[in-house]
């Protein structure tokens, strides 16, 4: 009887081990590189590391300890409608209903004669506005909760994509962020009444962009009878790009005019000038 492992049937089985070896995990790298492409395939970076304990402890920080008031709402409860709002769905078909729920469980209200509006002047409205005990957007529960955070899903996985989620330029406009903060920003300005204000950028040719959140969406969504003060704020030890009277302020006007919401507008203040009035 012949000697069934002979040097050249060793041989045999080596080549094939190696190529069964092989093809596995060629199967693997390909799976993952899959994988990984489709959800690295957007613009934009991924989710922020640790969101939902992100979301939780910022929640718990807002309601025992920055606006005790507010220690009635119930912290797990947003954290669920948060990731309930865009888990599991494509990242690019973002609907306002989606928030609906969450919303609701910490609408974007403040008191009368308290908001403060902003574009393109972030740091310096809410330094003015913690200097004047006002309110921004994001001095609200769910606009303190997501203030610099990313997120978005995946169709069918109950995971964050960690990779990449899309960018509003270069992917979609209807992408949860954005649309989280258009929502956001709509019953923030429903809610206005009395006289509130925003801060515009001076130093900008153009302190009112039509196209940012407060042009397309603040503005137009304010109510009847409110009255809004426009200060154009310039950058310290420079003069101003825009006025009261430039054409883009005019058309800020024009946007209020149609709405019944009373203007009025202040300009050529420096920084330094603007909060020391505050």
């Amino acid at each position: 009887m012949a000697d069934c492992c002979t040097p050249r049937k060793k041989l045999c089985w080596c080549v094939l081990l190696f190529f069964l070896v092989a093809g596995i995990t060629g199967g693997a790298i390909g799976i993952y590189k899959w994988h990984y492409s489709g959800l690295n395939r957007w613009h934009g970076a991924g989710s922020t590391a640790d969101f939902q304990k992100i979301i939780q402890e910022r929640c718990d920080t807002y309601t025992q300890t920055i606006r005790p008031g507010s220690r009635s709402r119930n912290c797990q409860a947003i954290r669920q409608a948060f990731m309930s709002a865009f888990i599991s769905k494509d990242p690019c078909k973002a609907t306002k209903e989606d928030y609906n729920s969450l919303i609701n469980l910490a609408p974007p209200t403040v008191p009368c004669g308290q908001q403060v509006f902003w574009s393109k002047t972030k740091e310096l409205a809410h330094e003015y506005a913690k200097r004047r005990r006002l309110m921004t957007l994001e001095d609200t529960l769910l606009g303190y909760l997501a203030d610099g955070l990313r997120w978005c899903g995946e169709p069918g996985s109950s995971d964050l994509n960690i990779w990449s989620c899309p960018d509003w330029r270069k992917d979609c406009r209807t992408n949860y962020v954005s649309v989280f903060w258009e929502v956001l920003s709509e019953r923030f300005a429903e809610s206005a009444c009395n006289t509130v204000r925003v801060v515009l950028n001076g130093s900008l040719e153009n302190a009112f962009d039509s196209m940012s959140i407060f042009g397309r969406v603040e503005a137009p969504n304010l109510r009847p009878q409110v009255e809004l003060e426009a200060w154009l704020v310039h950058d310290t030890g420079k003069p101003p790009s825009d006025s009261c009277s430039g054409s883009s302020i005019r058309k800020l006007k024009s946007i209020l005019d149609g709405r019944n919401v009373k203007f009025r507008c202040m300009d050529n203040l420096s920084r330094d000038q603007f909060l020391q009035r505050s």
